[in-house]
């Protein structure tokens, strides 16, 4: 093995992949660990995210203390991915990152052989969203740190359109200050001769995955958002869970695009059950899971559920909205749009339920409607927020959905 090679190959990635904008997730000592794990969607700048962290740690390019390796490059036939940090160690290397880490055999079992063998080194690998560090024959859930990325809030899209520095708000802040807080960040878009509301759909349409502002026709986000679909299904999900069969996977893409033309979808496993022909229900559950693993489905759960994983969820919606226009068919449902552009912003960091009255319940304390701006809220109601499209600034009890995305 000519560990030349894999610094010429590392050193092409790290000046091609780099870019200037950086995260809020970067400087939260994302890979402090000695073996951290990053999982994540395809497209959610896992790749960009550790690439910039390498470019941090040293001062050249060519430093032989760094090493990316993209695990399904065909170079990896020449050499074992111990191998490689072997020698990498050898040669003074200190920061060692393997990029989808799940399209590599026995992946497991020699991260925790490296882990173990190589304490000084930091190790960082990324894999998908639908990995999971306890399955193999390698247990690495008492070795390794894992965070999961997602993709572009509202606010780190306008950040990287066009060169702000936004703030991150409480969901607190926002309930009791979006009048102020929307006047600021109204006022700052304003230097750039730009209104919010315009940038607020063109994010709903194409701006959760970073790679949107590369492609100025929004029709070529949506087809690559696709191929990247098939691509988890048929590559990443088939590589994590190799009993998976190619009648599973199309099985799997007849029950997204049923769910897709029908969201917000209220599940009834009985005629799912009938219309995709599968005879058992734990088999259909199994499927709503894997599709949720890979995030291409949010399951949301009644308010009252105490087992989430045995109750069938309230209601299922794709991913985020941008998978919304790239695949359900001809044009979203606005209202569904709005409602998943809030759910989506809300898990990040709280807990998200369907309450009996009112769209969502948030951290079991928070009730929200979802709607346009002549949203009313019912007589009856108590205690609801309205969050609501197509306002710049809030109107009485009124807050501009837009807003919700500069949660911290």
């Amino acid at each position: 093995m000519d560990l030349n090679e894999f610094y010429a190959l590392s050193q092409h990635f790290l000046a091609i992949k780099y870019q200037e904008y950086h995260r809020k997730v970067l400087s939260q000592n994302l890979f402090q660990h000695p073996l951290s794990i990053i999982l994540g969607q395809r497209g959610v700048g896992k790749t960009t995210l550790i690439i910039q962290y390498l470019r941090q740690q040293v001062e050249r390019l060519d430093s032989p203390q760094i090493l990316y390796v993209p695990a399904d490059h065909f170079l990896l036939g020449q050499a074992s991915l111990y191998e490689i940090a072997e020698k990498f160690e050898h040669w003074g290397g200190k920061w060692i990152a393997f990029d989808e880490i799940h399209q590599y055999p026995q992946w497991s079992k020699e991260l925790k052989s490296i882990a173990d063998t190589f304490p000084n080194l930091q190790v960082i690998a990324s894999g998908s969203s639908a990995l999971a560090i306890h399955q193999g024959t390698h247990d690495l859930s008492r070795r390794a740190i894992v965070h999961e990325v997602f993709g572009f809030s509202f606010r780190e899209y306008l950040e990287l359109k066009w060169g702000f520095t936004l703030p991150c708000l409480p969901l607190e802040d926002i309930l009791q200050n979006a009048f102020s807080l929307s006047h600021l960040i109204g006022e700052q878009l304003a230097t750039k001769q730009k209104k919010v509301l315009p940038e607020f759909h063109a994010y709903l349409q194409a701006g959760y995955y970073p790679y949107a502002l590369e492609m100025a026709d929004p029709r070529l986000y949506w087809m690559t958002l696709e191929q990247n679909i098939h691509t988890t299904l048929d590559s990443d999900l088939c590589a994590i869970f190799p009993a998976l069969t190619g009648a599973s996977i199309r099985k799997m893409k007849q029950l997204l695009s049923f769910i897709a033309s029908n969201v917000p979808f209220v599940p009834n496993l009985q005629k799912l059950k009938q219309v995709l022909q599968i005879g058992d229900e734990r088999t259909l559950k199994n499927y709503l899971n894997y599709l949720e693993d890979a995030r291409l489905i949010r399951q949301l759960q009644a308010a009252s559920s105490k087992f989430k994983q045995l109750e069938v969820p309230e209601k299922i919606y794709l991913d985020n909205p941008n998978l919304l226009y790239a695949i359900s068919q001809p044009h979203p449902n606005t209202g569904t749009v709005r409602e998943l552009f809030f759910l989506t912003m809300l898990s990040l960091s709280h807990q998200v339920t369907a309450p009996k009255q009112g769209d969502f319940l948030v951290d079991d304390q928070y009730l929200f409607e979802i709607g346009g701006k002549n949203k009313k809220v019912l007589a009856d109601a108590k205690a609801f927020y309205l969050a609501c499209d197509d306002m710049e600034k809030p109107q009485g009890n009124k807050i501009p959905l837009w807003l919700f995305g500069f949660l911290d």
